[in-house]
């Protein structure tokens, strides 16, 4: 018996986590970081939905922070299970945990001080560091393509997603008493066939059970060669202007694929030599981890590594390691490119940027990803002025552009062409639409009934089903 509860990233876009209920087993799919208005963030985040010594293991679809970045919070209230993800989710989710738990214990030493001298208690760190080491001692490494035995009559295997390095396809199978078996099938993130560096999804045998991502699932992306084009255009401005062209872009994935773009246009001879500063120490982790793990790229990348060409390093590129060089470039004069965490403008270097360059109207604040709804990256892509940064307000003057064709998340055609053919073994009996607002998950209910899912449903947080 399979029994499921939705506690994030249910009609909403963050904080990624489903329990499910296997044959006694209680296993956690991702673990992640609420996003958005500051103070609920902080709350939902600090309030684990599940007790953490109850739970067996958790399967981490993959290192973004909205799916990955609550887990030291289960070894700070007593998890002891395993966390099973891919080998190079394992490896980038050293970093970026440790990142988030300086991120947690900065922010609320100057929290603190603003409560100190308004003579209020102190608040605690939703994690530590140690809890951060505590928990990456737990991961145990599973390469795409095999099975792990969790017990009990579990069994999980892990298939390429092609959303970031290492992302997976979650596949549970669960034998029932009559000696068959069930299967769950978790999109994870799943990505859009044709991005640069990595393999597409891969579509596992069946599922009896499917819980699909629905990020996009109103939309198609416009076409690949829309960001050679558009990427062009604002470099060239930028040189014309003397101007800075700041990119917010999570360290992962994003960082990587416009690093790519741009080693592909400076090659062609299409763009002219500029700087470009890779503001973020996290990126420039996760870039080398994307040069250590091979295995993951596709064809063409494969290719170009046997040519001698580093799709990753070009002229002009550099990565600022201290605080004081990033500092350094708000006072150095354009033309410049700057790609700084965090991808939703909610931290990270990048906020010292855009408080320093948005007033400019020379300069352009280019947005190419997902924002989640009450972040600064959907206001500012919404074209809201003022806005705050830091808590103060700053007057919108630099022009705000998006790129969605960077999305490393499948289109509609994407999310629908993988689901046919997940559905095509003829076993599929239930459907949940999760990972997207409102009106996506809606949209993706819509499609999978008309693409012939017999039962299809979007739950809301908490939502609770018995017995799939």
């Amino acid at each position: 018996m399979i029994n499921l509860e939705f506690h994030g990233a249910a009609r909403t876009t963050t904080g990624s986590l489903h329990l499910v209920e296997a044959n006694g087993l209680r296993l956690l799919l991702d673990c992640g970081l609420r996003q958005g208005r500051r103070k609920e963030s902080f709350e939902l985040n600090r309030r684990l939905p599940v007790d953490p010594a109850g739970i067996d293991a958790v399967i981490l679809s993959h290192a973004h922070v909205d799916h990955s970045g609550n887990l030291p919070s289960l070894a700070r209230r007593g998890f002891g299970g395993r966390v099973i993800a891919t080998p190079a989710t394992a490896d980038l989710c050293g970093p970026m945990l440790r990142d988030g738990a300086h991120i947690q214990e900065s922010d609320v030493k100057f929290v603190n001080k603003r409560r100190a001298a308004n003579g209020q208690a102190p608040f605690e760190p939703l994690y530590t560091a140690a809890d951060a080491e505590a928990i990456l001692g737990r991961f145990r490494p599973l390469p795409p393509g095999e099975t792990a035995d969790l017990g009990d009559g579990v069994s999980v295997t892990l298939h390429t997603a092609g959303h970031i390095l290492g992302a997976a396809v979650v596949q549970l199978d669960v034998r029932q008493r009559d000696g068959r078996t069930r299967r769950l099938v978790f999109s994870g993130d799943l990505g859009q066939s044709g991005q640069p560096f990595l393999k597409p999804p891969a579509v596992p045998e069946g599922a009896d059970v499917l819980l699909i991502e629905s990020t996009y699932a109103d939309r198609d992306h416009p076409p690949e060669a829309d960001v050679r084009g558009r990427l062009k255009g604002f470099v060239e401005d930028i040189q014309q202007q003397r101007a800075k062209l700041i990119v917010p872009a999570f360290a992962v994935g994003r960082t990587q694929q416009i690093l790519y773009f741009l080693n592909e246009l400076i090659e062609q001879k299409r763009i002219p030599p500029t700087p470009v500063y890779v503001d973020s120490p996290l990126a420039a982790e996760a870039t080398s981890l994307y040069a250590k793990h091979r295995e993951c790229y596709n064809d063409d990348a494969r290719g170009l590594l046997r040519r001698g060409d580093d799709p990753l390093a070009f002229p002009g590129l550099r990565f600022t390691a201290s605080a004081e060089e990033s500092k350094a470039l708000n006072a150095r004069p354009g033309p410049m490119i700057v790609v700084a965490a965090s991808g939703m403008c909610e931290a990270g270097r990048v906020l010292h940027h855009l408080q320093h360059g948005l007033g400019d109207p020379r300069n352009i604040v280019l947005i190419v990803g997902f924002q989640a709804e009450h972040t600064l990256g959907r206001r500012l892509v919404e074209h809201a002025s003022p806005v705050k940064v830091f808590g103060q307000e700053v007057e919108v003057r630099a022009r705000v552009h998006t790129i969605n064709a960077l999305s490393a998340h499948a289109d509609r055609t994407g999310l629908m062409k993988w689901f046919d053919a997940v559905k095509a073994a003829g076993r599929l009996s239930r459907a949940f639409a999760v990972h997207g607002e409102e009106r996506q998950v809606e949209a993706m209910a819509g499609m999978l009934r008309a693409h012939g899912a017999p039962r299809v449903d979007a739950p809301a947080p908490g939502t609770r089903v018995e017995d799939v």
